[in-house]
């Protein structure tokens, strides 16, 4: 394991605290904290009163994790730096499955759920050093500790022994744990955002009277914008700005303000920032640059700011950031050249210049937000915890993201998945290419890549995703203003048509239809158009046709059952002007359960237009994938048995112990695959041909014979002899391929698929199913979806895309077992999830029958995982 260093945590009142191993220089700080318990809480902790001397706490430091693990919870002392208010331990015990685990909280620091999350952090821990479950022994008194045991979620049972209770349970992250875990961080995020959003009094650092200096621009933005709170600037001369009385340091405001923005230079930004944290300030927002967007020194600062605010228990937006915006409150804390026009939008972006173009288009589409976060270099709030506040406010109808990265790529699907259910999540990804997929060795590594894993995030978790800017603000533009439609069937209303003849195609294109109209609805249109009207879909109700004409005939194609949606297009016309259409299309619409999307092509757009049928097709669309999403069953986390995770751990931990980056031999394929269930063809290792020809014949007849070399493409090198007949046959081919071989049964028929597995360095695992052979890159069409994989999620890999066309009989060929298949593809999943050390896993083919399948080829590649990259734990 990669040495571990801190952890960051958020607690249940919003307040956070940050963790790490304690060192041999932590002795006299844990001393502390026991000489600083009240008698009951020590006796409660160790059963007794130990003396408090340092043989107490020598065995806590510097664990070794393999026999014994330890974290602290440290915050800011006045003057001897930090403290450490909260200790978890666990001790192997003499079952290397199971551990003892026990901690410590300061006494006015408890209730706060401290040890809940030192639970938490400290099991996945253990379990990553193969411990199963954990122990605990407690005394029936000790009600706080009991109640952790019980709220965590893990499944614990409970037996008394000699006056205490002893409680065991399994530390595996299932579905239910994590869903617990979520429950928590969702209530503890929204409580640490709360001064973000709902502020009722802001100081600006750096609010100079100086014309056009960020600070000062922002501060008039925050008064003029009408901010229901109090508004302090901080300036070194204490000089009034925008009429407002200032100050000339955060300790001469009259009182602790909930929110501090900061506009200072970057290298006073930390001593700046903890100051205001040492008054008790428990949001800040960094508009300063000069941060990790430099480089290593960058980096350094930023990290150096983030620690400071986590041992104050704070929160961070920024650094690098524009500000932030809320319109509950009136707020327009950024340096935006115009306030954000109030309404149901609540925007994130990544990008500063992109908010401010958005902000322009928004403008000019009578879109309106509920709040805007640039997050700017996203040292602690991120796009993840934007989700949690907007999921439960009020004011939010619909999110809007910008990302240029991810932070936690998992955990955002749990949040999006969840939230997407109640609101539209609607983003755009930049800086999404297959550069990490070129020097990949394997069928499944090199079909993957960070696009796959993006799709494949946004798939499962419901987010609609944009491509280009313009679509971004037409799909806000539909989804923050008309209702979604039932299904994907798209009536076009037009006097040119040319143009309904390409908005056909552009629906097309989106995955909509055309359906031929009902009789009754066709009659209806012949009864008020022209005679040389077309009634046909899309409908050309001529050039001449007026905006009475629009109002007449729109409600007669809303009426039509087999229409979810209409697009309503005009082309200006001789004595028909476009006001008067939009009014019209606007007055027929009012009330319908079925979007209208007018495309009205004049010169200056009109309120609630698109631009050219193209675009009213592309939004439609993605309206239309949400709708469906959302008639999907939500899906359950699959349960797949006969699973032994601590053999498949030992295969891999064995094979890392010889190097850092390996193939695994085909022996520890096996054993690897067999641990976790996965049906493999029957086959014999042979040093060389005549050991070939006795498995040979130990087999049955016909066989394959196979280069053992590990991670070998066999087919391409010529590794690989199919269908061999006899002894002769096999020994030549054991000849001619050298080296040691394998030897397995030929098994006749089937349909030939690709499963695999890769671990990608930012999303984690991510689960391949589609065409197989040797066709597989050719052909491509392999499927992806990220870990831990639902029913839902298992099914669609399985029977979706060109694979499910095989998969269920192409051509009256016999097709596969698709039970067997999703069970396998679950199976790859939960390996992924378990062993992050294996990179690449790749089954090339299977063989689907139609009672099951088997992996005739299988190759495994283990490395050593990176650390992670940020101590954010939430």
């Amino acid at each position: 394991m990669a040495e571990l260093h801190a952890l960051d945590v958020i607690l249940k009142d919003g307040s956070t605290l940050r963790l790490r191993p304690p060192c041999a220089d932590d002795g006299d700080r844990l001393l502390a904290l026991f000489r600083g318990l009240s008698p009951e809480s020590v006796h409660l902790r160790f059963h007794g009163m130990p003396a408090l001397t340092p043989e107490l706490v020598g065995h806590m430091l510097d664990p070794d994790w393999a026999g014994r693990g330890a974290l602290i919870g440290t915050l800011a002392a006045d003057a001897e730096g930090e403290r450490v208010v909260a200790v978890a331990t666990y001790d192997r015990l003499r079952d290397p499955a199971a551990a003892e685990v026990a901690f410590a909280v300061a006494d006015e620091l408890q209730g706060r759920g401290i040890g809940t999350r030192l639970l938490e952090q400290l099991a996945a821990l253990a379990a990553a050093h193969g411990i199963e479950r954990f122990v605990a022994r407690v005394l029936p008194g000790n009600v706080a500790m009991l109640s952790v045991f019980a709220d965590a979620g893990f499944d614990v049972t409970r037996r008394f022994e000699e006056g205490s209770i002893e409680l065991e349970f399994p530390i595996a992250a299932g579905a239910a744990y994590r869903a617990r875990v979520d429950e928590r961080d969702h209530a503890a995020v929204v409580a640490s955002l709360h001064p973000f959003f709902r502020p009722e009094s802001v100081a600006v650092l750096g609010a100079s009277a100086r014309p056009g200096s960020i600070g000062g621009e922002l501060f008039r933005n925050i008064v003029e914008g009408g901010f229901r709170g109090r508004a302090y600037p901080v300036n070194r001369s204490g000089a009034e700005v925008a009429g407002v009385g200032g100050h000339a340091s955060l300790e001469d405001v009259p009182e602790r303000v909930d929110l501090v923005v900061v506009c200072l230079p970057a290298e006073i930004v930390l001593e700046a920032a903890e100051a205001a944290l040492a008054l008790g300030v428990r949001a800040l927002c960094v508009i300063s640059a000069g941060f990790a967007e430099l480089g290593r020194e960058g980096a350094e600062r930023q990290d150096r700011l983030l620690a400071l605010v986590r041992t104050h228990g704070a929160r961070l937006v920024g650094p690098n950031c524009l500000g932030i915006a809320s319109s509950a409150v009136g707020l327009n804390a950024t340096f935006a050249p115009e306030a954000f026009p109030p309404g149901t939008i609540g925007f994130s972006s990544q990008s500063g210049a992109l908010g401010l173009a958005l902000l322009e288009q928004a403008r000019t589409r009578g879109l309106g937000f509920s709040a805007f976060v640039s997050v700017g270099n996203k040292a602690d709030v991120s796009s993840n915890d934007l989700l949690e506040w907007w999921e439960d406010d009020s004011d939010t109808g619909l999110v809007l993201l910008y990302l240029e990265s991810f932070g936690n790529p998992r955990r955002f699907g749990r949040i999006a998945r969840r939230v997407a259910r109640t609101k539209p999540i609607l983003a755009m990804k930049s800086g999404v290419t297959r550069a990490g997929s070129r020097a990949a060795s394997s069928h499944t590594a090199a079909l993957a890549g960070s696009e796959a894993a993006v799709a494949a995030l946004f798939r499962q978790a419901g987010v609609i995703r944009s491509g280009t800017f313009e679509e971004l603000v037409d799909v806000a533009a539909l989804l923050s203003t008309q209702p979604l439609p039932r299904g994907p069937g798209v009536a076009v209303l037009t006097n040119a048509g040319g143009l309904g003849i390409l908005c056909a195609d552009a629906c097309d294109a989106a995955g909509l239809e055309l359906p031929a109209l009902a009789e009754e609805t066709r009659s209806a249109l012949a009864a008020v158009l022209p005679p040389e009207a077309s009634t046909a879909n899309p409908v050309d109700m001529l050039g001449s046709a007026t905006a009475e004409l629009y109002q007449q005939s729109l409600p007669l194609l809303l009426a039509d059952p087999g229409v979810d949606a209409v697009v309503v297009i005009f082309v200006p016309a001789a004595r028909v002007r476009v006001e008067d259409v939009s009014a019209a299309v606007a007055r027929a619409a009012a009330g319908a359960a079925k979007p209208v999307l007018p495309v009205l092509m004049a010169a200056e757009s009109q309120p609630g237009s698109f631009a050219y049928p193209e675009s009213a097709a592309r939004a439609l669309g993605r309206a239309a994938d949400r709708s469906a999403w959302l008639r999907r069953p939500v899906g359950t986390e699959v349960a797949v048995e006969g699973i032994d995770r601590r053999a498949g751990g030992d295969v891999v931990a064995a094979a890392l112990a010889r190097a850092a980056d390996l193939w695994l031999e085909p022996g520890e394929v096996r054993l690897l695959l067999g641990a976790y269930g996965i049906r493999l063809v029957g086959e014999r290792s042979a040093p060389g041909p005549e050991e070939a020809v006795a498995a040979a014949e130990e087999l049955g007849f016909p066989v394959v014979v196979k280069t053992a070399e590990a991670g070998a493409h066999k087919t391409e090198t010529g590794g690989v002899a199919l269908d061999l007949g006899g002894p002769e046959e096999v020994r030549e081919a054991a000849e001619r391929i050298g080296g040691p071989v394998v030897v397995q049964t030929m098994v006749p028929g089937g349909v030939e698929l690709l499963a695999g597995l890769v671990q990608d360095p930012v999303f984690g695992p991510l689960v391949a199913f589609g065409p197989g052979g040797i066709l597989a890159e050719l052909i491509g069409e392999a499927r992806f979806r990220l870990a831990p994989l639902t029913d839902v999620d298992a099914r669609a890999l399985v029977e979706g895309g060109k694979a499910g066309r095989l998969v269920a009989g192409f051509r009256g060929r016999p097709g596969a077992d698709p039970a067997a298949l999703v069970d396998l593809v679950a199976r790859l999943s939960r390996l992924g999830e378990d062993l992050p050390e294996v990179a690449e896993l790749d089954l090339n083919p299977v063989l689907g029958l139609p009672d099951g399948y088997v992996a005739v080829d299988a190759r495994v590649r283990v490395s050593r995982p990176p650390p992670a990259a940020s101590p954010k734990t939430w």
